[in-house]
């Protein structure tokens, strides 16, 4: 039962984390649910005193989202952000500008 619940933790996580940072993109959704995933696991059965039978503690649990938390904000401090483009309207606009300037001239 505690292995179902510290992967339902890291899925929770995993999602929570997509939301916030505003991912789009659908692998690096799945990315960030396997890290949740995977960090909530091992730290919980660290936790936990090595073993998954039977129930999982409070500190388990703790440990499990804190360390999933910490996990997921590194890899967005490292992961590099796409620049935004909020010029992408500009080549467009001017170049139809200039060709109902041209026509009407």
């Amino acid at each position: 039962m505690a292995v179902l619940v510290l992967i339902f933790l890291g899925v929770i996580l995993g999602w929570l984390a997509s939301i916030i940072a505003r991912t789009e993109a659908p692998g690096a959704i799945l990315r960030q649910i396997a890290i949740g995933v995977l960090t909530a696991l091992v730290a919980g059965t660290i936790a936990n005193g090595g073993t998954m039978l039977g129930g999982l503690s409070l500190i388990g649990v703790a440990v499990a989202v804190a360390a999933s938390a910490a996990a997921l904000a590194l890899y967005h401090a490292i992961l590099p952000r796409p620049p935004r483009r909020w010029y992408s309207c500009v080549p467009r606009c001017s170049t139809l500008s200039t060709s109902i300037t041209a026509e009407l001239a």
